[in-house]
């Protein structure tokens, strides 16, 4: 008897990747806008980190990757990544990815930020996650295994009669909601960084897979941990556009308004230091009035158009000549190290329910993402997920009714967006966090539980309950890191049971 498809959500390259895996198991992917649209993947710039040049080892990238982390990386997860990740890169070379070599054949690499090594495999210097997206959905759609709903956006999962997943409510692009019923479901829907004011990541990226998980019990892990990119460009666009981390590998330098750089004396690796040292350096001048721009001219300066087309088209938009000029910067909501719990394979608390990439947390990235990581988690645990769905045993499924959930206006998504820059940004403090807990509160009282509303009341949460500064998590009130570094583990009931949301709207 065949095997029956399973369902993944998302088609960045987390979803793409474990569904091209999957073959020959069949497949149903969902999308819920045009293939390609509305993914962080497609926006990233720098590249994808792995070990690949001559004096570099996979010890060596899993030793930055849990520097980076803070004490809080599971180190099963970083060694995984650095070991599987020469061949991923290589396989995604070959299915057409253009990554740049040399004439000899060599890779053309970058070093960014808290790397001991030049290790990112680059596209046109910023034009990683373009090239990449492109490749991968063409793969996707000559793949006979894989069923392509392009705009079936998932509003809900369905409960299992018995326990876990049974598949998705989701409305089609007609409006109509349709059960989706399936033994496996994997969740693939990437970042909750629209839920800040200023973002990098698409503003449709509203942390729908930890509400969707959080309903179905499954654990919400690490939450608290947002890593700020500290070089958006400041032109006032929603999202802001990205100066990558690879034009400071390249020389370029943080300055303030009169010249002077500002990051030799904050870190011994000044602009290269981890990005949240780099992030609440670069917050901290502008918040001083001393402002923080990036100064390329003397790093990259005329072959700017070449090297760096993207970034050079972002500046030229905001009427900036980076040749000439040096570019405002500020720290924007970039990367999510929490998310849904999973083990190395994908799988979470809820039977039948995975989950992979930005959306998923198994404790890779720990309290600070490695630069460039993330593309590269996205294919070594999509490949690990796929390899587990295969094999795992056949799931007899009794679905639920489940109703979608409320959608939040677009007024009060833009008041949610302000309050969690405001009081859970790069700095945060307990008047703060439990500022904004109030205000969640109110909100998800007058319009219900928005998945939103849930996913930032888990930032929150996370963030009021974790009485530390570590990594990205910077608290002005609590300034120094315990001796120990502990996970957090929260679910659906902690915030129904804490004293500011005790009203009746939370649904286990």
């Amino acid at each position: 008897m065949p095997a029956s498809p399973f369902l993944i959500i998302g088609a960045g390259i987390a979803g793409l990747w474990t569904a091209l895996c999957a073959a020959p198991r069949p497949v149903v992917l969902l999308t819920g806008a045009k293939l390609g649209d509305n993914t962080s993947t497609g926006w990233a710039q720098g590249g994808v980190a792995a070990a690949l040049g001559p004096d570099d080892t996979p010890s060596l990238h899993a030793e930055d990757t849990m520097s980076a982390g803070v004490k809080l990386v599971n180190k099963d997860a970083a060694h995984m990544l650095a070991k599987a990740g020469t061949a991923e890169v290589n396989a995604l070379y070959d299915l057409g990815a253009p990554f740049e070599r040399d004439e000899h054949g060599a890779w053309v690499l970058s070093r960014e930020a808290a790397h001991g090594i030049a290790r990112v495999a680059r596209i046109k210097g910023d034009q990683a996650g373009a090239g990449i997206l492109a490749v991968l959905i063409r793969a996707a759609k000559a793949a006979i295994h894989i069923e392509i709903r392009e705009g079936w956006q998932a509003e809900a999962l369905l409960p299992d009669a018995g326990d876990g997943c049974a598949g998705v409510l989701s409305r089609a692009p007609c409006g109509a909601l349709h059960e989706l019923v399936a033994e496996h479901t994997v969740l693939a829907t990437g970042s909750l960084g629209g839920l800040y004011a200023v973002t990098t990541t698409p503003w449709s990226s509203q942390g729908q897979a930890l509400a969707m998980a959080a309903r179905l019990g499954a654990v919400i892990r690490d939450c608290e941990f947002i890593q700020f990119h500290p070089t958006a460009i400041d032109i006032g666009l929603d999202p802001s556009p990205l100066a990558t981390e690879a034009l400071r590998g390249e020389g370029a330098v943080l300055v303030d308004r009169k010249g002077v750089r500002f990051m030799a004396d904050t870190h011994p690796l000044a602009e290269l230091a981890p990005r949240d040292v780099v992030a609440r350096a670069v917050h901290v001048q502008n918040q001083s009035g001393r402002g923080a721009f990036l100064d390329a001219r003397e790093a990259v300066g005329e072959a700017f158009p070449d090297q760096f087309p993207a970034v050079f088209a972002a500046c030229q938009s905001g009427g900036i000549d980076p040749r000439v000029a040096c570019i405002p910067v500020t720290p924007a909501a970039h990367y999510h190290m929490g998310g849904v719990e999973t083990d190395l394979n994908g799988a979470t608390s809820a039977p039948g329910l995975w989950a992979v990439g930005e959306c998923a947390c198994n404790g890779l990235h720990g309290a600070n993402r490695l630069a460039s990581n993330s593309l590269l988690e996205g294919l070594v645990f999509g490949r690990r997920t796929a390899n587990a769905v295969k094999a795992a045993a056949p799931r007899p499924v009794r679905p639920r009714i489940v109703q979608a959930p409320p959608i939040l206006p677009d007024e009060a998504l833009q008041t949610l967006r302000q309050a969690l820059s405001r009081h859970a940004g790069v700095v945060r403090d307990m008047t703060g966090l439990k500022t904004l807990m109030s205000t969640l509160a109110r909100m998800r009282a007058q319009h219900g539980d928005a998945p939103a509303l849930i996913a930032a009341h888990f930032v929150a949460l996370a963030g009021l309950e974790r009485t530390e500064s570590r990594g990205v998590h910077f608290r002005a009130d609590h300034s120094e890191p315990h001796d120990q570094a502990c996970p957090s583990r929260l679910t659906l009931t902690d915030l129904r049971n804490t004293g500011d949301t005790s009203h009746t709207g939370v649904a286990a």
